[in-house]
């Protein structure tokens, strides 16, 4: 798979960081994953939406290894369509929403999250926008 995009997180990851990718499946082939990764080279957090078995993946990758995955068979994508895949974090969580339907919440394996560093999209599928940003975290009367 190609790197599609890569980002450096000034200061590391914190709640409040955001994740959007936009673009189309091209094929049925599991080409395409997000990953997050760690001053110490480990990966905190793998999203991988499989095509093929219509389920979308998250792990962790620690001194060595793999841990657990924990699958969600809330799959709203499908092939030759546009996608906007969105993964957001706050102080206990990753939480990975696609076509507006969040199918996973997968918890902090990795702390201090200052430590996660970097964002890597890798993909062999079209991708037309990817966006990292930190938004600001708030509630209450917007007054609209």
């Amino acid at each position: 798979m190609a790197v599609q995009f890569e980002a450096f997180c000034a200061g590391g990851l914190a709640p409040g960081w955001s994740l959007l990718v936009q673009g189309q499946a091209d094929s049925g082939e599991d080409r395409f994953e997000i990953n997050f990764l760690s001053e110490t080279g480990d990966i905190a957090f793998h999203v991988k939406p499989r095509f093929s078995s219509a389920t979308v993946v998250g792990n962790a990758f620690q001194g060595g290894h793999w841990g657990p995955e924990e699958v969600s068979n809330i799959f709203p994508l499908a092939v030759g369509e546009p996608f906007e895949m969105e993964v957001s974090s706050d102080a206990e969580h990753f939480h990975v929403y696609a076509q507006e339907h969040k199918v996973l919440q997968f918890p902090h394996r990795q702390r201090p999250l200052g430590i996660i560093t970097r964002v890597r999209v890798l993909s062999d599928h079209h991708l037309a926008q990817v966006e990292l940003a930190k938004r600001g975290l708030s509630w209450g009367d917007r007054g609209y």
